[in-house]
């Protein structure tokens, strides 16, 4: 059964930039625990997308050393560049790929993996969000991450938790299926790729995973934050304007979203992120000459006006001036829950906190507040059946 079980492939995708360090006890530590644990064939790639110490030099001597490894150099950095280029040209039958820090316990591998070799799944994630998940990392990390993950829920409707752990894998047809249609190069590689697998119905299996941070990341947190914010925005404009149809399972073809949701879902996400970027402009101008509660509300106040009005236009399709007050005014109702919400948040933020801190709080309770706008929009106050009985 062993023999059989080998005759499948996964190939385990390492990217790497400048990380002569740790690449040697990572790949060590992982072909060891794949050729002991793990029950199928296995070829671990490092991709070293485009380094300047002694990376690439260690990267040919462990493929020379281990006949499962191998080294593919890229003259470009770009992690998303690096999985693009591997992938694409991968013959094995599922792919995937973790960061060479190895935050993530390599148990957690084989249940990765599993749900795709059997065909049950199309793409798999670990995730640290999960209540049964482990995870060690400092506070500012771990807010970070939960309001990232907050924003895609809220803002762009996925149903996935975690879409930042280096921990993924894809059945190998579906990626390369996927690939031509994601954009990014870097860190919003993978969200962007989820985004697409959800959006065309693609089943995401979730793995929770025991994660230790690593203290030693040069990840620039601020720039990955803007960064993956565009990407946002790009995806939710490339999702308005129906690009990247592609070929589904036909499982997927016949399902279909509650009416109309199909078209108001994207609106209402690029009208969310333009009033997320501009609440957030107008609260820290505002924060320069009124205090934190004093700004919030009127940011808040002023994009909720604005909020309404473009989903009762380009979102719901109501045009016209009939019922335009009674719209704003139940519309509200939307502000006044973002409004508990944030200022619950903005009141458990320790006084002299970093301006940063006030501003990653509101953005998790905007999203929150995100969730419950939508449904109140179409539930109550735009529903087409109430319209018609007027």
């Amino acid at each position: 059964m062993k023999t059989a079980l080998r005759t499948r492939l996964v190939e385990v995708v390492v990217p790497v930039h400048n990380e002569q360090r740790a690449l040697p006890v990572c790949v060590a530590r992982l072909h060891e625990h794949l050729t002991t644990s793990f029950p199928y064939g296995f070829r671990i790639t490092i991709a070293d997308n485009a380094s300047s110490d002694s990376t690439w030099r260690i990267a040919q001597e462990l493929a020379a050393h281990y006949p499962e490894v191998r080294a593919v150099h890229l003259d470009e950095k770009g992690r998303g560049r690096a999985l693009r280029s591997v992938w694409a040209g991968s013959d094995a039958d599922v792919v995937s790929y973790m960061d060479v820090d190895l935050s993530t316990d390599l148990d957690a591998f084989l249940p990765l993996v599993a749900p795709l070799l059997s065909g049950h799944s199309d793409l798999a994630i670990g995730t640290r969000l999960a209540r049964t998940a482990n995870v060690v990392r400092g506070p500012k990390r771990e807010f970070i991450s939960r309001v990232y993950n907050l924003l895609l829920r809220g803002v762009m409707g996925a149903r996935f938790s975690d879409a930042q752990c280096g921990f993924k894998a894809a059945r190998t047809e579906i990626a390369q299926a996927l690939l031509p249609a994601v954009e990014d190069q870097e860190w919003f590689f993978d969200t962007e790729l989820l985004l697409l697998a959800e959006r065309h119905g693609l089943r995401i299996h979730e793995v929770p995973v025991d994660w230790v941070d690593d203290p030693d990341t040069r990840v620039d947190i601020v720039k990955t934050a803007m960064d993956d914010l565009r990407g946002m925005t790009r995806v939710a404009r490339k999702a308005l304007s129906g690009a990247a149809n592609l070929t589904v399972p036909p499982r997927v073809q016949q399902a279909e979203l509650p009416q109309g949701m199909a078209r108001q879902l994207p609106s209402f996400a690029v009208i969310g992120v333009v009033s997320t970027v501009s609440y957030l402009v107008l609260y820290s101008l505002l924060r320069l000459v009124v205090p934190a509660f004093a700004a919030n509300a009127v940011a808040l106040f002023t994009t909720a006006v604005a909020n309404t009005a473009a989903n009762r236009r380009f979102t719901f399709g109501v045009k016209g001036s009939a019922g335009v007050l009674r719209h704003q005014v139940e519309g509200l109702i939307a502000f006044l829950v973002g409004l508990a919400l944030t200022t619950g948040g903005l009141a458990m933020v320790p006084e002299g906190a970093p301006h940063w801190a006030e501003l990653m709080t509101v953005i998790v309770a905007n999203g929150l507040a995100t969730l419950a706008r939508f449904l109140l929009l179409r539930v109550w106050v735009f529903n087409p059946k109430r319209r018609n009985a007027r």
